[in-house]
């Protein structure tokens, strides 16, 4: 198999390909800098220029997991701009690429967000039958799986990878927590009751594994089983640390320190992978408590 997959120095992208690459499979990887290495392929996004196809002709699967982060700036006009513009466009001209090509790929595995439901979902669980939501992250994910259209029109398999909080001590939210909780000044966010849909990184990856290889088209959430409130996530990492926690940060000293951003913080989804649960994918970790406790004893 010959995998192309941008995002390949992200959290989740740098650990897929060392898996594949592990598992045998020929590894090409899209950079938007200058190429400096044979596996590197190059292209130009934000110039609206896709990678060659005399270059990527052949490839079997392309797995897309670049775009600004969410959590890593204050979400001003500008930014939000960026925001959009690194997943839809980028999407967009790379579904186009693919869709032109002769063979054409297998498989298009995109990347997506829980985000796609809406920040405030209440109790109740979803699953991908799930409605949008109407609020800047869910039109930027509704924008960002339509722009995949052109490669699942051509008759390319085409997954939207509504992704949950991916837990990793490497990186991404629980990484930036860490030190705070080690210190004794873990904290829950707001009340503590907006639901949490997280997902290990290992199971992360494994899903994009297991996704490359089945025949499931559309959308699948990857989260795990089990989404906590965010007092159980921070009650989580207390006891795997044998730390207090029982500070909070009220929602709005939150709004104040991170305007729009916080409500990355304070949304509440209780979302649920029915799709791969019902194919069969089977979690390594499937509760918070087991996930925090092994991530952070790897670690030591």
């Amino acid at each position: 198999m010959r995998v192309l997959v941008s995002g390949s120095t992200g959290l989740i992208g740098s650990q897929l390909v060392r898996v594949l690459r592990a598992d045998g499979v020929r590894v090409q990887r899209l950079v938007r800098r200058p190429v400096q290495r044979d596996d590197e392929v190059g292209w130009d996004p934000a110039a609206k220029c896709g990678p060659d196809p005399n270059v990527i002709r052949g490839v079997d699967a392309v797995v897309h997991l670049s775009g600004a982060g969410l959590g890593d700036r204050r979400w001003t006009r500008r930014y939000k701009a960026e925001i959009r513009a690194s997943r839809v466009e980028s999407t967009r001209i790379l579904a186009e690429t693919l869709a032109a090509l002769d063979p054409l790929p297998r498989v298009f595995l995109v990347a997506s967000a829980v985000g796609y439901y809406g920040p405030y979902t209440g109790d109740r669980e979803i699953d991908e039958t799930a409605p949008p939501g109407s609020d800047f992250l869910a039109q930027v994910c509704v924008e960002w799986e339509a722009a995949a259209e052109p490669a699942r029109a051509a008759g390319i398999r085409t997954v939207h990878l509504r992704s949950g909080v991916v837990l990793s001590t490497r990186g991404g939210a629980l990484a930036r927590i860490l030190p705070l909780f080690r210190l004794g000044l873990g904290a829950r966010l707001g009340d503590g009751r907006q639901w949490l849909s997280w997902i290990a990184r290992p199971d992360h990856v494994a899903a994009i594994r297991f996704l490359l290889e089945s025949d499931i088209s559309g959308a699948v959430n990857l989260t795990a089983p089990t989404p906590v409130t965010n007092a159980e996530y921070t009650a989580a990492i207390a006891r795997a640390l044998r730390r207090p926690a029982v500070l909070a940060v009220p929602a709005p000293v939150l709004r104040c320190l991170l305007g729009e951003t916080a409500e990355l913080a304070l949304a509440s989804q209780r979302v649920v992978p029915r799709r791969l649960l019902d194919a069969g994918f089977e979690f390594g970790y499937p509760t918070v408590e087991v996930a925090i406790r092994e991530l952070v004893a790897a670690e030591a």
